[in-house]
């Protein structure tokens, strides 16, 4: 090759090259101008967004509620779809973006991990909970690894969008999906952060009696079963029977799936669990029957009778079908009231879940997780309340595992990160940071 024809070659390449990086430019510009709705249309072409308004502390520039398209079996798409809800929080595309795997229905909030990077939001309703719920849905299709599979989507399509490091976290229920989502795409996210998220053994797992009868002290732990027992006595039983009548007639709750003298003893039966889930205040229980009000009060506050109506069985009936075919769950105990039900002798959440569903529980699916979460389960930061009932079903890593486990001494259900001490909040960021890197700025909440 002469050296003309050696010049021309290169010019040549020179201009296909100019010409390349002009469109790669264009490329990029056109991709910033396009507006977060745009973005999220071209991931999801069908998808239905309404703006929601911000809250005038918040630090997120646009909010909307989105609907989008999810197969009801991701493995065969021609089974049909339902119609999922999101929220999704936008303030910078650098920032790194929170995802929230909720266990149920989801609220437009500003979460705290979001608060402490300042950075992006996606809050997934779980399918078959509120408005994520089908018409006449066929329950076969309400399974754990199908929900895994969307968030998988949803991940995988808002990375065209956000393309930061990436934190997924959840409370309760919604913390155990965090641990399973782990588990099934260990690739998809950076750091996970399950709030007091239990692995459950079986549908009647004896860790969460082991609790009761050991939590606080042996003084608190009496007063728990005194008030049962008080509850059931005559005359304050039919006392208080009869001011639940009332009561549910102003709310408009009916009791067809199981009669309100049922539900009644299911609420008394159900007070120790949730006591010590949300409680945890022994001053707060009623010791006299001279007053029955601040008596009937105490019970409906801590556990109450919505969950064993007809209208909250419906709500709920998700939750009971999860909990009897994937999740597993606890038993009520009803030793120290035995003598005295009338009713509820074989307590069962199986009571709320219709006939005409079929219900088999796997009892490999949890205990796959958790082998996996416990010998391999890195990246992961625990919060838990310690005299939370589920803490019982906390997960127990092996020590090669890179985790952080913090337990908020004699808390309860609603313990989050802001609830730790400095000191221990410095803890949790200074892993955040080490997992995220240096790039990712951290605004403590105690700030």
């Amino acid at each position: 090759m002469n050296l003309k024809r050696l010049n021309f070659f290169y010019f040549i390449i020179t201009v296909l090259l100019l010409q390349s990086c002009a469109i790669k430019k264009v490329s990029t510009e056109n991709a910033k101008e396009l507006t977060l709705q745009e973005q999220i249309l071209k991931e999801f072409p069908s998808a239905k967004i309404k703006a929601l308004d911000i809250a005038s502390d918040s630090h997120f520039t646009e909010k909307y509620e989105v609907y989008i398209s999810q197969p009801l079996s991701h493995e065969n798409p021609k089974e049909g779809t339902l119609e999922q809800r999101i929220i999704v929080s936008h303030a910078d595309y650098n920032k790194p973006t929170l995802l929230e795997t909720s266990g149920y229905w989801i609220y437009d909030k500003d979460r705290e991990l979001a608060k402490i990077t300042k950075g992006n939001q996606i809050v997934v309703e779980y399918r078959y909970y509120g408005k994520s719920r089908p018409e006449n849905p066929n329950w076969k299709y309400l399974h754990n690894a199908e929900a895994i599979e969307d968030y998988h989507r949803i991940v995988t399509k808002f990375k065209n969008i956000y393309k930061g490091k990436w934190i997924a976290s959840g409370v309760s229920k919604g913390g155990e999906n965090t641990l399973i989502y782990r588990t099934k795409y260990p690739k998809d996210i950076d750091v996970y952060v399950p709030y007091v998220a239990p692995l459950i053994h079986t549908t009647s797992d004896k860790r969460t009696d082991d609790h009761i009868n050991t939590v606080g002290t042996e003084e608190c732990r009496e007063k728990v079963k005194n008030f049962q027992r008080m509850l059931l006595e005559e005359p304050m039983r039919e006392t208080l029977i009869s001011k639940s009548r009332d009561y549910v007639q102003n709310k408009n709750w009916t009791f067809n799936t199981m009669s309100l003298e049922e539900a009644f003893e299911y609420a008394v039966l159900e007070y120790s669990f949730s006591f010590w889930q949300w409680s945890t205040d022994c001053e707060s229980i009623p010791t006299s029957t001279n007053n029955v009000d601040e008596v009937f009060n105490h019970l409906m506050k801590v556990s109450g009778l919505y969950f064993y109506s007809d209208q909250g069985a419906d709500a709920y009936l998700p939750s009971n079908y999860e909990h009897q075919t994937v999740y597993g769950y606890y038993k009520l105990d009803t030793s120290p009231v035995k003598d005295l039900l009338q009713y509820a002798h074989d307590p069962s959440f199986m009571n709320f879940i219709p006939e005409e569903i079929p219900v088999s529980y796997d009892p490999n699916y949890i205990k796959k997780v958790r082998n996996y979460i416990e010998k391999k389960g890195d990246r992961v930061i625990y919060i838990y309340g310690e005299f939370d009932t589920w803490y019982a079903c906390a997960p127990n890593p092996k020590k090669n595992v890179d985790y952080l486990m913090m337990v908020l001494k004699g808390a309860h259900h609603g313990t989050r990160i802001k609830d730790f001490t400095k000191e221990d909040q410095d803890k949790i960021y200074a892993k955040l940071k080490e997992w995220l890197g240096d790039e990712v700025a951290i605004y403590p909440l105690y700030n």
